[in-house]
């Protein structure tokens, strides 16, 4: 490109870009020839404008085409904000985000594209990134670059997988107190498109509770809660219980706060979640962490658990991480 200045009585040309404004034609815009005759007859002393040379690219359609590399599945490319082009979720779900591939197109010059953070709950309709050309306009091989580099997509939003669940209560718990339970946790499940098929208490025995695993398992439950346990004490009957229905724990807590005597364990590919109580569904805990990852269909091991320990604090500033289940109170929470 060419940078130049017009003084007033030089031809100004069409497809010219502006770099300052100038009345209602605002920088960076590419001159139609209604612009033109708009200049013509506009008061002016100078203009500073950019010639287009062969290999050049206006930021705007450089700016779309970054944005259409950068949407995978799920994701689409909305109109021109503020200079930028929006990210936005078409469906509710985790945000999936190739971070090492997303660093690399961040160096290539004049690019800049951005997105919310791996595994973000994302609704239908959100914001999830956005894609920019910093100077008006750029070179061709440097967005052909970022296309190769952003091959198949680079943000995706993972949809979440509806499922059956149960809550099982295993202490001496008023009715009450297992509905509210109830309620609250089929309200966190109802926003990821699952219902609760049962709840219940269960005596507090070893053979009681490995039994109702089991007929939970067989009625088609993926997702199974077990509230009232006591992680710490190893005489919980629970931990009996998951060996004698043939579950393996994946991991004894969880690296977060509030709610690390969280457990979690698998009976086949059914999750089993172990909570200290009732309480834990209201709150924004652990438990809001794990969710959100078992309902998109991932597999909660060791490993991907360890993994919660960064950003493990559960407050209010760090909130934009979790589930947004009610509108008017903060992220993960109910009340």
């Amino acid at each position: 490109m060419k940078t130049r200045r017009i003084e007033r009585g030089e031809k100004v040309a069409p497809g010219l870009v502006l770099t300052r404004d100038l009345g209602s034609l605002k920088k960076g815009r590419v001159l139609s020839e209604a612009d033109v005759r708009a200049i013509d007859a506009a008061v002016w002393k100078d203009l500073d404008v950019l010639e287009l040379e062969p290999g050049d690219v206006h930021e705007d359609a450089a700016g779309r085409r970054l944005a259409t590399a950068l949407a995978g599945d799920g994701v689409g490319v909305g109109e021109v904000d503020g200079g930028s082009f929006p990210l936005v979720a078409r469906r509710r779900g985790l945000i999936a985000l190739d971070a090492a591939r997303l660093t690399e197109i961040n160096l290539v010059p004049d690019l800049a594209a951005y997105a919310h953070p791996h595994d973000y709950v994302a609704l239908e309709g959100d914001v999830v990134g956005r894609a920019k050309v910093i100077p008006f306009v750029t070179r061709e091989e440097r967005v052909r670059r970022a296309e190769q580099l952003a091959d198949g997509g680079i943000v995706r939003v993972r949809p979440f997988v509806p499922m059956r669940a149960a809550l099982l209560v295993h202490e001496q718990i008023a009715e009450a107190a297992l509905e509210r339970a109830r309620r609250s946790f089929q309200e966190k499940l109802s926003f990821f498109g699952s219902r609760l098929e049962t709840a219940r208490a269960v005596p507090g025995n070893p053979q009681a509770l490995g039994q109702a695993i089991r007929d939970e398992q067989r009625a088609g439950a993926r997702l199974l809660v077990l509230a009232g346990s006591r992680s710490m004490d190893p005489q919980d009957p629970i931990l009996q219980a998951l060996e004698l229905a043939g579950a393996r724990m994946e991991r004894h807590g969880v690296p977060a706060y509030p709610g690390t005597l969280l457990w979690v364990a698998y009976l086949g590919d059914v999750a089993l979640l172990g909570a200290p109580s009732c309480g834990i569904f209201t709150r924004a805990t652990s438990l809001d962490f794990v969710l959100p990852r078992l309902m998109a269909g991932d597999h909660m091991d060791a490993a991907a658990i360890a993994q919660l320990s960064s950003g493990g604090i559960v407050a209010p500033e760090t909130s934009y991480r979790l589930a947004p289940y009610r509108k008017g109170v903060p992220r993960g929470q109910l009340e």
